[in-house]
């Protein structure tokens, strides 16, 4: 089979809108969460979110596309460009546009614009809201808008999984390449769900942190006084392509995405199986697909909600993947300083485990000031730390027990 490399990267969040200023922020620590400016939260028992800033797209695209497909289309600019395979660059870099796909996908699509419209609907008349608003939010629609801009013609895949959903299309668009279906693959997953809806819905199972004095240290995975996850935006993507594809391109190549694994708890709506078998089976299964022993891992980008369940459960799944080597593992969880994005939050850790990889540095898992001593592993807490990472896994598990982990490592 192919070797699947990684030649560009794009990212849009709540602490920078590309990847250069995405890192910085990483490795300063800092946190995006703040109170909410969507719309006024003073009703919810949370009134916080990491919400994107700053962003802005062409206007006439802007009009016909939801957030969430806003949000792709600049990651897919960034990765290509990166890549040097936009039609800009020739055509798709002077590649067979029909051999590069998109695998994108997203936890829940354009859920605010359906609530906007719906209401529309409701107080103005049946022919009153938009006319575009079912391909405006149906959950396709970001990679079907990717392709249609950058005339990318091969497969083009919506995986959703829920939290899961950027390594599911990340997996996806791997397997794709490497039996020989595609040259090269934009791959990742995009989420704009802060609505008044929606953050009732997460509200009402008890999901979300309550600390509204405080935002930025809402968010504390591994920490004994975590209260939930925090709200979060975004978007994040990486180019895929066989290691032949770049080679023969000259394309400068960032990491090796050695492997995936993918499994189901086939337990519970919303929490994980008690044993983590779940979360076990889909790091086992990634570093076997890759070749690699437990031993051989340097960092792990944890999922890490910063929920009393998910934190406990991943830790000991954890343990139970890496044995001794577990205490020699360096493990941290970016969701402390951007919050969760849901299904976006995959794609956006996809593109911080690349980055950690190329510059040898590991983000830190911020707000651990009051560590839970039940939890006892090598969470890099406060500060980054400078660290050559040859391998690292990026593990992500969802509502609905779907599970899944990509490995990638130094390239050589």
């Amino acid at each position: 089979m192919e070797r699947v490399v990684v030649t560009g990267t794009g990212v849009v969040t709540c602490i920078g809108n590309d990847p250069q200023s995405f890192w910085a922020s990483l490795l300063a620590g800092r946190s995006g969460i703040a109170r909410i400016t969507a719309f006024d939260p003073q009703l919810y028992a949370t009134q916080i979110a990491g919400e994107v800033r700053d962003f802005a797209l062409d206007a006439k695209q802007a009009k016909r596309m939801a957030r969430f497909t806003q949000f792709a289309m600049v990651c897919a600019q960034q990765a290509l460009e990166q890549a040097g395979l936009t039609p800009e660059a020739g055509g798709a870099g002077g590649i067979v546009p029909e051999r590069i796909g998109v695998a994108m996908g997203t936890g829940i699509g354009g859920f605010p614009n359906l609530e906007a419209e719906h209401e529309k609907f409701l107080t103005r008349g049946h022919t009153r809201f938009h006319p575009l608003t079912v391909p405006m939010i149906i959950s396709n629609i970001a990679a079907a808008n990717i392709a249609m801009r950058f005339q990318l013609q091969g497969p083009n895949l919506c995986i959703s999984t829920a939290c899961a959903t950027g390594n599911h299309n990340i997996a996806a668009a791997f397997d794709m390449i490497r039996h020989g279906r595609a040259d090269a693959m934009l791959a990742g997953s995009t989420e704009a769900v802060i609505s008044p809806f929606s953050l009732n819905g997460y509200i009402q199972l008890h999901a979300l942190s309550t600390r509204n004095d405080d935002p930025q240290t809402a968010s504390r995975p591994f920490s004994l006084a975590r209260d939930g996850f925090v709200l979060a935006e975004g978007a994040g993507a990486v180019l895929l392509e066989s290691l032949s594809h770049a080679r023969r391109r000259g394309a400068q190549i960032l990491a090796e995405l050695a492997g995936a694994g993918q499994t189901a708890d086939a337990y519970h709506l919303t929490a994980p199986h008690p044993d983590g078998r779940g979360a076990i089976g889909a790091m086992q299964g990634a570093l076997r697909d890759a070749g690699l022993n437990p031993e051989q891992v340097d960092y792990v980008n944890a999922h890490g909600t910063s929920t009393p369940l998910n934190d406990a459960l991943e830790t000991e799944a954890i343990r139970r993947v890496f044995g001794d080597h577990a205490r020699k593992l360096a493990i941290s969880s970016i969701k402390s300083m951007i919050g969760h994005s849901l299904g976006a939050a995959a794609g956006i850790e996809a593109v911080a485990t690349v980055l950690t990889i190329q510059h040898g540095a590991i983000a830190p898992t911020i707000n651990l000031h009051e560590p839970d001593p039940a939890l006892d592993l090598d969470y890099v807490p406060n500060e980054a730390r400078a660290q050559r990472v040859d391998v690292a896994i990026s593990n992500a598990f969802a509502f609905g027990g779907q599970n899944a982990v990509v490995a990638f490592k130094r390239f050589a």
